[in-house]
């Protein structure tokens, strides 16, 4: 028989083990939202539950349940089949379907009497849910990383979690760089309730009691919207702005930007037009017809720098820290933040004490 865990056993046993993690629910429903690191090997397809879904209106239950052997009972073979495709010989399944119960609890009785291992979440994905929107309320020791566009903050993010340091990279989750040109070279972004799935597991690998670094952000990112406990809470924490030149800035953005086609950026640059105004969105598109790359950025950063000032204006000021740093020295820049970090940290823990 199968083991059942509650939500918060489950989740520990997926990070801390290599188990193969298996969402038995319909493709849209594993579409929408999931556990992260799920596959979808559905009990049920959209085309099925509906079936059963109008057997059930019609007929009641014990039809319905008869319809929904009647429609997957000659498929037992093959999500064996699947499943062994999937696992090596020592994994254990780990599986859910919406509520835990009759999807999942189905497909483990096919995988055990096929001898594979599986436990099951009790409760299941809602269950899961309900859980992941928790870790938005815990209590975290944020520290913001602020900046211009172009101050390289994702790459300053990507260098502190390579030397130990806690990070969030929100735009990493998003798939999108939180400009208007931010999808660009970029997968679809995901559906806002598994970015919030993706945020809320991240989260609870990490440590609340050590401070989390996260880059400043508007509060969508793309489509999707940062979950608003954790968007509230960023926007009361500590925020590092670190400077640079705007040549070097300049030249950052050329360098990310620049690979990309010239009707890629003109497109984004178009969807700016109520920003920008007509004069200099066409200014703007006369620039990149021209090739002329680096002017067209310097343009752009007249926009985007007022609507950075404004958002660092809806801060509180007594929070703001800025550090101007030189790309030349990664050493020097690393210990200029955590410098700045213990500084943040050692000035609230007297404060609280007082």
């Amino acid at each position: 028989m199968a083991e059942i865990l509650q939500v918060e056993d489950f989740v520990s046993r997926l990070q801390s083990e290599n188990p193969v993690l298996i969402d038995v629910r319909s493709e849209s429903e594993f579409y929408n939202g999931r556990i992260p690191g799920a596959v979808n090997l559905p009990l049920l397809n959209d085309e099925h539950r509906k079936e059963v879904g109008i057997t059930y209106k019609q007929k009641g239950r014990s039809q319905a349940v008869e319809k929904g052997f009647e429609l997957v009972g000659g498929k037992f073979i093959d999500f064996v089949k699947a499943a062994k495709k999937i696992i090596s010989e020592q994994q254990t399944i780990l599986l859910y379907c919406w509520r835990g119960g009759m999807r999942s609890n189905i497909m483990s009785w096919v995988l055990e009497t096929a001898g594979i291992r599986t436990v099951l979440l009790k409760g299941g994905y809602k269950n899961y849910r309900r859980w992941a929107l928790k870790q938005f309320e815990v209590q975290r020791k944020l520290i913001v990383i602020g900046g211009k566009t172009g101050s390289g903050k994702t790459f300053l993010l990507n260098e502190l979690a390579k030397r130990g340091e806690q990070t969030l990279d929100l735009e990493a989750l998003a798939n999108h760089r939180g400009s208007a040109y931010g999808a660009i070279g970029k997968p679809p972004q995901p559906r806002q309730e598994h970015f919030e799935n993706l945020i809320a597991y991240y989260l609870s690998k990490t440590n609340p009691e050590l401070p989390l670094w996260i880059e400043n952000e508007s509060r969508k990112v793309g489509s999707l919207q940062i979950p608003n406990p954790l968007f509230d809470r960023m926007m009361n924490s500590p925020l590092i702005e670190v400077v640079i030149r705007d040549e070097e800035r300049v030249q950052r953005i050329l360098d990310e930007y620049g690979k990309f086609s010239v009707e890629e950026l003109r497109a984004n640059t178009v969807k700016l037009e109520r920003s920008l105004g007509g004069a200099r969105l066409k200014e703007a598109l006369q620039l990149l017809d021209e090739k002329n790359l680096t002017g067209w950025i310097k343009l752009m950063l007249t926009y985007y720098d007022k609507t950075y000032q404004y958002g660092l204006s809806l801060r509180n000021q007594e929070k703001n820290f800025q550090i101007e740093i030189n790309y030349d020295n990664m050493n020097e820049i690393f210990q200029s933040l955590i410098s700045e970090k213990e500084k943040i940290f050692s000035t609230q823990l007297v404060a609280s004490a007082q």
